[in-house]
């Protein structure tokens, strides 16, 4: 179970050391606007801010030794592999990604849940697209390195991979439901630990949304078991990613039934259950066609 405790020990260090390192950042931010007026609108950044910065570096930072005393000492062993085309994989993962939750948008828009925005211009649209494929690209390969390639990795190293699977696609749709929090208190040393429990202890409603995510976990998962590399998940987490993102600028809520049609984001409403269930279906299917080819 050395790999189990290793990750223990590996989020304990990123949410308390994230949560002391938090203020530091910020007041260093304070102290720099005092000095630098080019610096005022890093000090102008609201706390939680600090804190979410915090926690995502100290979560990198952390994340190679994590791997080295994991054994996981190459590339190839975290999933970026030469196998196949890397190329073609992940375009054929961004390619189903897209579909699937264009196909979401697209009907909650028939049903009348969403409405189009008609306020944005030709450049905005094109530049928000392009950020937002940007954007994709780069969560895409973070998120799948740290859930896929180093957290499935290592628990499938201490129990069945389905077990694993499970495991890390559960905290992969938890870490999702940690909460925006605000204080209006002046921040002290202990601030980022008061704040994290708040965001801990107060989510967002988890279903289906929490489920949703559990599924896409799996579905990325089953795909680097299935692929023995990353750059499918990629692609299909990029194409999710895009979509999410675009669909809040491109549509807003509208009358029809959000709670199953989804309201601004596509993952809280059970069409997209529905849709990324399918997705893992074929996933799997995909795999067990393999076996018998």
């Amino acid at each position: 179970m050395r790999p189990v405790r290793l990750l223990l020990v590996y989020f304990a260090v990123v949410f308390a050391g994230g949560a002391l390192l938090a203020p530091w950042l910020y007041w260093l931010a304070q102290w720099a606007a005092g000095h630098w007026p080019t610096c005022a609108g890093l000090a102008a950044i609201p706390f939680h801010r600090f804190l979410d910065r915090a926690l995502l570096g100290l979560a990198f930072i952390c994340l190679w030794p994590l791997l080295r005393r994991g054994g996981m000492r190459s590339w190839s062993s975290l999933g970026f592999g030469g196998q196949g085309r890397p190329a073609l994989q992940g375009l054929r993962g961004f390619s189903v990604g897209w579909v699937s939750l264009a196909a979401a948008a697209l009907l909650a828009c028939c049903a009348g849940a969403g409405s189009p925005t008609l306020t944005h211009s030709a450049a905005e649209i094109s530049r928000f697209l392009l950020n937002a494929a940007l954007t994709a690209m780069v969560v895409g390969v973070l998120e799948e390195m740290l859930f896929r390639g180093a957290l499935f990795g290592l628990l499938r190293q201490s129990m069945p991979w389905p077990a694993a699977l499970a495991v890390s696609s559960a905290i992969y749709a938890g870490v999702h439901f940690i909460a925006k929090a605000e204080s209006a208190m002046p921040v002290q040393w202990y601030s980022g630990l008061a704040l994290l429990w708040e965001m801990v202890c107060h989510p967002p409603q988890l279903i289906p949304a929490f489920l949703t995510l559990f599924v896409a976990g799996a579905a990325l998962g089953l795909a680097y078991q299935r692929l023995g590399a990353l750059y499918f998940s990629i692609g299909l987490h990029a194409g999710w990613i895009f979509w999410l993102k675009s669909y809040r600028f491109l549509f807003h809520p509208a009358g029809a039934s959000q709670a199953f049609w989804g309201g601004d984001n596509l993952l809280d409403g059970w069409l997209s259950l529905i849709i990324l269930t399918a997705v893992f279906g074929w996933v799997a299917w995909q795999k067990e066609r393999a076996a018998k080819s």
